[in-house]
């Protein structure tokens, strides 16, 4: 796992974890944690991944990541750059795509498949390493992962591969798999 995605996961688990109320707050739990990195740094993060402040009971801000901000659409290049930094192993059964990630990561993902509003899935189900993705009718689910392998640089499936297809990272080892449902939410 890259720096970016220790540290992106690590302030995702801050936020889910703890009232962090500024950067400069992010800032010093990160460094209580071992990551220094600039407010700079720190901002972006937040804004890769869709991190808003809100206010809480008793008039307080705070940040938070939502599962799902309908009126604001990722670009197909975030959308390119987030697959790519995030998604390790693509599976397809009928309609239905699972994506596979590192541990409290998919959310991420899910958040930025449904702000792109493509017209090939109808929605997604994210759990705490997995992505379910819905695939439409008119598109299907071989389709579907295909288009999200080729976002995500993952190598395609063979046509004659044997059980759910799968793409996987060159030279990369297969992400662990785990039961489907196990961790959905």
């Amino acid at each position: 796992m890259s720096g970016k995605q220790q540290r992106q996961r690590t302030i995702t688990s801050l936020i889910a974890s703890c009232k962090v109320v500024s950067q400069p707050h992010l800032q010093d739990l990160l460094a209580e944690r071992g990551i220094e990195a600039t407010q700079a740094t720190i901002s972006r993060d937040l804004e890769e991944l869709g991190a808003v402040k809100v206010r809480v009971a008793g008039g307080e801000s705070r940040y938070a990541i939502p599962d799902y901000e309908p009126e604001r659409v990722a670009p197909s290049d975030q959308l390119r750059r987030v697959l790519g930094e995030w998604v390790a192993e693509v599976s397809v059964s009928g309609n239905l795509v699972v994506l596979r990630t590192p541990p409290g990561c998919a959310h991420v993902v899910a958040s930025a498949l449904d702000r792109s509003g493509d017209p090939a899935m109808i929605g997604t189900v994210a759990g705490d390493d997995t992505i379910l993705c819905v695939a439409s009718e008119s598109t299907g689910g071989r389709a579907l992962a295909a288009s999200l392998r080729e976002l995500a640089g993952l190598s395609p499936a063979s046509v004659h591969a044997s059980g759910p297809e799968r793409g996987e990272r060159a030279g990369a080892s297969p992400a662990p798999r785990k039961r489907a449902g196990s961790r959905g939410r």
